[in-house]
């Protein structure tokens, strides 16, 4: 294939990462999703090298491996953001109850929809199916909410963190209960959670004293390897892994806090600000990456045809209606009336897309149609759209309002200020009397106000006064 030769694909892949780079740009200014416009840019890619090669290679095995390392980096980015603080408990206790209730819910009326429009589908395949699409995608929501307060942001940051892990959690106890062999119940699944937290919190600490003491620069991918090691190790012993990735990001953020009274002794303060430092810029950009090379191959895979199917829409439209009312009801008890536009802020992608491909052979349902899994995340990724520009446009018109009031006070100040000068040259040049003696007054002891009459000056010349004194 002409099309895929070595220096061609660099170019076709540099070309893509500029391109989104573009996209990031236009994407602060119009708050249109820069994953949506990487999905659009993967359809047209499709269409395009059809053009050239009717038969395109499988991406599905591509797609797993980007999607889990993208997920990995963007759980650590968010975790490096985080701060641990006693004001910021309620706020962390209240992103993860509505990211729970809200990924459970949804699950549940999502699976009673695929339940009764899809045929030859059981309860717990639906199930399977469903939980994908009722878990928020950090990928999409992280890098959105940059415009937005700093509340609003940091909650948004914890409920999208909060629902990809216990939504890959809540996806993989499902899928063990296809296995009755390896089914260990709601107690080995508490077990499990136990345990992946002790050796996320072990592994982290010997991370960091070890990491502290190599002097070589080139450190930080050796420090993504490991990070990346231990997750798929964790994937092997039927952990939950990225509680592991998250643990670790919330301990290099927080490190004072982990090592606290003595145990700082252990610390080099300058080389863990340099760590995190350099950890938090290579996620960014490694994140950057992967989420670009992510939805552009998703794009280039998605049947397009299948979003025309009546059984599509109606069970897309279902689903979305159903997150949405939900979302509702969960921010109405837990925020009151202040839930812009937060309740439109709940896309789909990265996680929904990774854990669709995961589901097992024996689960998997030829009549249920993949259209949903793309209508489902434009839908849901055009409404956030909707939501954020219109927020955008009413803080600017906030903005302009106040920007406005104070130019008028500022207005009213001068004018007034300018009317009392012009009031205090009318005293003065009406009144000039104020300022001067009368004709037959004494220059002594007056005022300073007064003005002084200088004394009458004598006729003689002072020269013929001189003359006299040489005569005398």
């Amino acid at each position: 294939m002409e099309i895929f030769s070595s220096y061609n694909l660099i170019i076709e892949l540099s070309a893509i990462v500029i391109i989104s780079f573009w996209f990031n740009g236009i994407s602060k200014k119009t708050n249109i999703p820069s994953v949506l416009m990487l999905i659009v840019l993967g359809i047209i890619l499709q269409y395009v090298l059809k053009y050239f090669e009717p038969t395109l290679p499988e991406f599905d095995s591509s797609l797993e491996v980007l999607g889990t390392i993208g997920l990995i980096m963007i759980v650590l980015e968010a975790a490096l953001e985080l701060e641990l603080k006693k004001e910021k408990l309620w706020p962390i206790i209240k992103s993860m109850a509505i990211a729970l209730i809200g990924l459970v819910g949804s699950a549940w009326v999502a699976a009673l929809i695929i339940y009764q429009f899809t045929p030859e589908m059981t309860m717990q395949s639906a199930w399977l199916y469903a939980t994908p699409l009722s878990i928020l995608s950090s990928a999409i929501i992280i890098p959105s909410v940059g415009g937005l307060t700093a509340a609003k942001k940091e909650f948004h940051i914890y409920e999208s963190t909060f629902s990809d892990i216990m939504g890959i959690m809540m996806f993989y106890f499902l899928t063990g209960g296809l296995d009755p062999s390896q089914d260990a119940g709601v107690a080995g699944f508490a077990g499990n959670i136990v345990l992946t937290i002790i050796i996320a919190v072990v592994a982290s600490y010997g991370i960091i004293l070890i990491f502290q003491r190599i002097k070589s620069q080139a450190k930080l991918f050796l420090l993504i390897a490991v990070l990346l090691l231990l997750y798929a190790i964790g994937k092997k012993m039927h952990l939950s892994s990225l509680i592991i990735i998250l643990i670790f990001g919330l301990i290099v953020k927080n490190i004072n806090l982990f090592f606290p009274g003595k145990t700082a002794i252990f610390l080099d303060n300058n080389k863990m600000k340099q760590i995190y430092h350099e950890l938090h810029i290579i996620t960014l950009e490694t994140a950057f990456v992967i989420r670009t090379f992510f939805f552009v191959i998703f794009g280039l895979s998605i049947a397009i045809a299948s979003l025309f199917s009546l059984n599509v829409a109606i069970i897309s439209i279902l689903i979305i209606l159903s997150i949405y009312a939900i979302r509702f009801l969960l921010l109405r008890l837990f925020f009151g009336k202040d839930i812009l536009p937060q309740l439109f802020i709940a896309p789909r992608g990265l996680i929904t897309v990774l854990l669709f491909y995961a589901i097992p052979a024996q689960a998997k349902v030829e009549s249920f149609e993949s259209g949903v899994l793309l209508f489902v995340i434009i839908a849901t990724s055009l409404i956030m759209t909707w939501a954020m520009i219109k927020d955008k446009r009413k803080m600017n018109t906030l903005l302009d309002e106040i920007d406005k009031e104070v130019l008028a006070r500022n207005q009213a100040e001068d004018a007034l200020r300018e009317s009392t000068e012009e009031a205090s040259e009318s005293v003065i040049t009406e009144n000039p009397e104020t300022w001067e003696i009368g004709d037959n007054e004494e220059t002594s002891g007056q005022d300073n106000n007064e003005t002084i009459e200088p004394p009458e000056t004598p006729d003689t010349n002072p020269n013929d006064q001189q003359d006299r004194n040489y005569e005398g």
